[in-house]
């Protein structure tokens, strides 16, 4: 008798399909199980509802909102340490630091270059990546640091060398005394020369009230056969206003011969000083901007000569504190990136006396009576107001005006950077007068000034 044994196999005809199928069935589960992360809550106490909610953590967010104490690193340098409010944007967008349009602008953001931010409520939580293009703010829980990446051009600068003005100190009250004395005596063996002496002491004194500033320069001198004499050369009162940047004088001084002669008055002047700012800002010299690809190092040459190195974050950048150089030779400006790459281009740059910077404002005005020492001129009454404005794409507007009782006068320029052209500044001046005789003159003048030098030519113009 003989007994069959069947033998079955998976590879047998209809297992392979339900072999396959399970295979993959079983495969997508533990994928599936292993993509997701689970916290058993029983691992922390044998009952579960008492153990909070851990699900956000297993949609991979670090931290629950709440308030953290972090250090807040804006463009790689620590700000501040303060307590900061996390919250949760939305359920997709996860958990980030609520920076208020407050905040940011106390950390040095320029909030108001971006019309956006005068949208939102001061205390309002600002998505700052939508506002500032290239700007970026990630949370480092290991070291608890909130790393803030924006664009220089959205960071407010101070030129370097620049004191705030709150720090500025008017010194100490004082009286002031400095003097020369000379004399001589002359002794001449001729009975026909008279023997004699005489003495000059000048005479600079002054004294220091809190911002208050008086000065005088007197003369005395003495000669034999003559009496003594003192004379009072000049005597003004002088103080800084500082929210004008300007000086403001009230006595005997002279007016800038910028525009107009320079003449001694005795009156009143108001006029911006160049020594409220710092020496990054005097002079003229060009904005240079460009745009960096990542933390980048950027270097300015002229002439061959590094007179610029800073670094700057991702984004857009505007560098407007050069210190003035000469009045020629066109800057070379290198952006260095973090992989070692090199761009470079070339700013074009030439500049006249008359030329500002881009915002800067120039001012003088005078009220006075014109002083002379001649008994053959007269010290008319008259007025003057002078105006310089920075305006963009290098130029410069400038312009003027002088009243007298018989004489008026008006000017009107304008100043360029062309670039590779060079610089030019021209202006006109239009007077009227009345002579002695009642008959009145009129009359223009005009001037125009090009300066231009490089390596490869030159050319001076007036």
């Amino acid at each position: 008798m003989y007994r069959t044994h069947r033998q079955h196999s998976l590879l047998s005809s209809g297992g392979v399909p339900s072999f396959i199928g399970g295979l993959v069935v079983f495969v997508s589960a533990a994928f599936n199980a292993q993509a997701e992360t689970w916290f058993d809550p029983a691992f922390f106490k044998d009952d579960p509802s008492m153990v909070a909610d851990l699900s956000r953590f297993e949609k991979g967010q670090k931290i629950t909102p709440g308030v953290y104490r972090v250090d807040i690193v804006l463009n790689q340098t620590i700000v501040d340490t303060r307590n900061v409010n996390f919250v949760e944007i939305t359920p997709e967008k996860g958990i980030a630091a609520c920076l208020t349009t407050e905040s940011l602008d106390a950390m040095g953001v320029n909030t108001d270059a971006f019309p956006a931010f005068k949208q939102l409520d001061k205390q309002a939580c600002v998505p700052l990546a939508e506002i500032i293009p290239d700007a970026s703010v990630t949370f480092n829980v290991n070291k608890l640091r909130l790393e803030i990446s924006v664009p220089q051009i959205a960071i407010k600068s101070n030129a370097r060398g620049y004191v705030p003005p709150e720090r500025w100190d008017e010194g100490i009250n004082a009286l002031l005394l400095g003097y020369s004395f000379s004399g001589a005596n002359s002794i001449h063996s001729s009975a026909d020369s008279d023997s004699g002496d005489s003495y000059f002491l000048n005479l600079n004194s002054g004294v220091n009230l809190g911002p208050w500033r008086l000065r005088n320069n007197s003369t005395w001198s003495r000669s034999s056969g003559q009496t003594a004499e003192w004379k009072n050369l000049s005597s003004y009162l002088q103080r800084a206003v500082i929210p004008l940047k300007g000086e403001l004088t009230v006595g005997d001084d002279y007016t800038a011969g910028d525009f107009f002669d320079s003449v001694s008055f005795r009156g009143v002047q108001l006029a911006s000083d160049d020594n409220m700012l710092p020496d990054s800002l005097k002079g003229f010299a060009p904005v240079v901007r460009g745009i960096a690809k990542s933390n980048a190092q950027i270097t300015i040459k002229q002439n061959g000569y590094t007179i610029y190195q800073t670094y700057v974050s991702p984004g857009a950048f505007e560098i407007s504190d050069l210190y003035s150089t000469s009045s020629s030779g066109d800057l070379l400006v290198e952006i260095k990136e973090a992989d070692g790459s090199v761009n470079s281009y070339s700013v074009p740059f030439s500049s006249v006396p008359l030329l500002q910077r881009q915002g800067r404002i120039k001012y003088a005005v005078t009220l006075a009576k014109y002083r002379t020492n001649s008994n053959e001129q007269q010290e008319s009454k008259f007025a003057q107001a002078t105006l310089q404005w920075g305006g963009p794409w290098g130029t410069t507007w400038y312009g003027g005006g002088q009243y007298a009782e018989y004489y008026r006068a008006a000017m009107f320029g304008l100043g360029f950077n062309l670039g590779d052209f060079g610089a030019i500044s021209f202006d006109a001046t239009q007077a009227k007068s009345t002579l002695a005789d009642q008959s009145e003159h009129k009359g223009q003048s005009y001037r125009f000034c090009m300066p231009k030098r490089s390596t490869t030519w030159a050319l001076t113009f007036n």
